[in-house]
């Protein structure tokens, strides 16, 4: 192989995995087709690099694309070294890695490279729920390719790579300068379709992260490390971190590890992997502001599901079903996002949710750390749904809606004829409250199973955690849902 192509291929596997433990896999394979004078040209490896290695001992297949091989586009011999790769992941169940940097289609092979795209597709369906896949895109990622990303599991992108179906400069009243929709940028904060972005270097070693607390496939369960934090470990601040869960999943998890997925998307929704009691843990949580690291608030939510909140938060319970991961979600919603925009797809979306939290068999726990009204916490994995505990802190309030707009719709009639409106307003509302929204009125029906102190729900989690592990639940025999 090239010097270029090993500097763009093997390096960046090299710096993947373990060291020394890399073993290519048809390193001899070149290009097949002598159309448009291929045969003068050098194909070597037909532009990819392909094989095994290991990630902190656990075994990975890897796939590495050479842009300085006619672009490193797809084509016949090229496609099926990468379907070879799949073929003895699924038979190992062991990740899938695709390193991206392709010009796309190979046009010299036409309907043969159209093929070929398709029998990698084919191969990524079949392996979805099967065995973790990821994708890092380091240089062009775009036509065709660009839904081999949106097929895998996680999409990781450096800061300038591209990832497009269609070129910012072919769309209508667009052009990269006014606004790059390839850009990695634009992926994570506004489409969402790339889980991380980075340097070539962060990308690399957060993949390495990643995988280290995934389990293999799905039938394995993620790697349980000896824990070195206190399991009773008093979290004294949490109180204060109801605003922004990103700091509470912090704080509770094991040595204050968080993995958070998609984190420039959809910010209102925290989608991450923690730790308790050193298994792996999948976090979905409600946010209503975003700190920086000096304190200070850099973004700010109402507290409502929104479309790209629930569908980031559905997708991610879904990965973790699938492989066993636990989940814990914590709850502060009002209910739904209400503009004509959100209309338009807010009941779809939360529909996914409702339908992945309760599609789910893993174990599930909720927290209720604020408000909880209405079917958008229904929804946030209630037991109604089949979340298995449901705990709440003291002042949660948990209801159809708000006191105060409950009693202008039960008492409107006495209303009208009060003269003290405002005072009838609060006296009937302290009585709803008290009575309807209270955590303790919850928790006497049974909606809650226990009313916790803020500081102490991180082992409670492990506790409710390690009573669910052994968990055995079916579905109704189907071939599939169809939500």
């Amino acid at each position: 192989m090239s010097n270029s192509a090993e500097k763009s291929a093997i390096n960046r596997i090299s710096s993947l995995v373990d060291e020394n433990s890399f073993v290519e896999i048809g390193g001899l394979v070149s290009a097949r087709s002598t159309d448009f004078n291929l045969q003068d040209v050098e194909t070597p490896g037909d532009g990819v690099v392909t094989g095994y290695g290991v990630i902190d001992g656990n075994l990975v297949y890897v796939f590495s694309q050479d842009a300085s091989v006619l672009g490193g586009s797809i084509g016949e011999m090229h496609a099926k070294k990468i379907t070879n790769i799949y073929n003895l992941a699924m038979k190992m169940g062991a990740p899938v890695i695709g390193l991206i940097d392709c010009a796309g289609l190979r046009l010299q092979e036409s309907t043969d490279a159209l093929n070929a795209f398709g029998e990698i597709y084919a191969k990524q369906a079949m392996a979805s729920g099967v065995i973790p896949q990821i994708t890092a895109i380091f240089g062009n990622c775009g036509g065709g390719l660009g839904i081999v990303p949106t097929l895998s599991d996680f999409t990781f992108m450096s800061n300038d790579g591209k990832l497009f179906v269609t070129s910012p400069n072919a769309l209508d009243g667009n052009n990269e300068s006014k606004c790059d929709t390839a850009s990695a940028k634009y992926q994570s904060e506004e489409t969402g379709l790339a889980d991380f972005v980075g340097t070539e270097s962060e990308v690399l070693a957060n993949i390495r992260e990643l995988v280290s607390i995934l389990p293999s496939n799905n039938e394995e369960e993620a790697e349980i490390n000896d824990c070195e934090d206190d399991l009773n470990r008093v979290c004294a601040d949490l109180a204060n971190c109801v605003e922004d869960t990103s700091i509470a999943l912090a704080n509770i998890s094991d040595n204050n590890f968080v993995c958070e997925v998609k984190a420039s998307y959809a910010k209102e929704m925290v989608t991450a992997f923690i730790k308790l009691n050193g298994a792996t843990v999948g976090a979905v949580a409600n946010r209503t502001k975003v700190y920086d690291d000096d304190m200070k608030v850099t973004d700010e939510f109402e507290a409502r599901l929104t479309t790209a909140g629930a569908l980031k938060a559905a997708e991610f319970v879904e990965f973790c079903d699938a492989f066993n991961i636990p989940v814990v979600s914590f709850t502060n919603t009002k209910g739904f996002a209400t503009t004509i925009e959100e209309e338009k797809t807010i009941s779809k979306a939360v529909a996914k949710l409702t339908y992945a939290f309760a599609n789910a068999t893993i174990p599930k726990v909720n927290v209720v750390l604020g408000h909880a009204f209405g079917s958008a916490f229904v929804a946030m994995n209630s037991k109604s749904i089949g979340a298995d505990i449901v705990y709440a802190w003291p002042e949660a309030k948990i209801g159809t809606m708000c006191p105060n707009q409950a009693v202008r719709i039960i008492y409107a009639n006495e209303i009208k004829d009060t003269e003290d409106k405002n005072t009838f307003i609060e006296e009937k509302a302290a009585e709803y409250k008290a009575l309807q929204t209270s955590a303790s009125s919850a928790a006497k029906r049974g909606y809650v199973d226990s009313i916790i102190e803020p500081q102490d729900t991180r082992k409670y989690l492990i506790g409710a955690l390690e009573m669910l592990y052994t968990k055995r639940e079916e579905r109704p025999i189907k071939k599939h849902g169809t939500v």
